[in-house]
C-alpha cells in the first residue's frame, strides 16, 4: 500500500466517521427537541388549557349528473311505494266488484230489450 492509497483510505474513513456521527448527533437533537416541545405543550396544558377547535364546518359534496339522477329515481320509486302501500285494497276490490256488475247489468239489460222474448 502506498503512500497515497493509504492518505485516501485514511482520509475516507475518518470523513465517513464524521458524516455519520454528526447525523447521528442531527438525529439525536431532532428527536429530543420535539420530545422538549410535546412535553411544553402538556405542562402549558395543565396550567393554561387550550379550549377546543371548533369542529369543522359541515360540507355538502353535490355529485354529477348521474347521482343526481340516481337521487331521483330514488325518490320516485320511495314514493310510488308509500302510495301502493297507504292504499285501502278492500275498497279497491269494493269498486272494481261494484264496476263490473254494473257493466254486466248494463249488457244483459240492453241484450233483453234488443232481443225479444221467444213466443210460448
Amino acid at each position: 500500500m502506498g503512500f497515497t492509497t493509504g492518505l485516501l483510505g485514511g482520509f475516507t474513513l475518518t470523513a465517513s466517521v464524521l458524516y455519520l456521527s454528526a447525523q447521528y448527533h442531527t438525529r439525536n437533537r431532532i428527536n429530543q427537541a420535539a420530545l422538549i416541545k410535546q412535553q411544553a405543550a402538556v405542562l402549558n396544558n395543565i396550567v393554561d388549557p387550550q379550549p377546543l377547535p371548533p369542529p369543522p364546518p359541515f360540507r355538502e359534496v353535490r355529485g354529477g349528473t348521474w347521482e343526481t339522477a340516481k337521487d331521483k329515481w330514488n325518490a320516485e320509486l320511495e314514493n310510488g311505494v308509500r302510495r301502493l302501500q297507504s292504499v285501502d285494497w278492500n275498497a279497491v276490490q269494493d269498486n272494481i266488484e261494484e264496476t263490473v256488475s254494473a257493466l254486466y247489468r248494463k249488457a244483459f239489460v240492453k241484450a233483453r230489450e234488443v232481443i225479444p222474448d221467444p213466443p210460448k
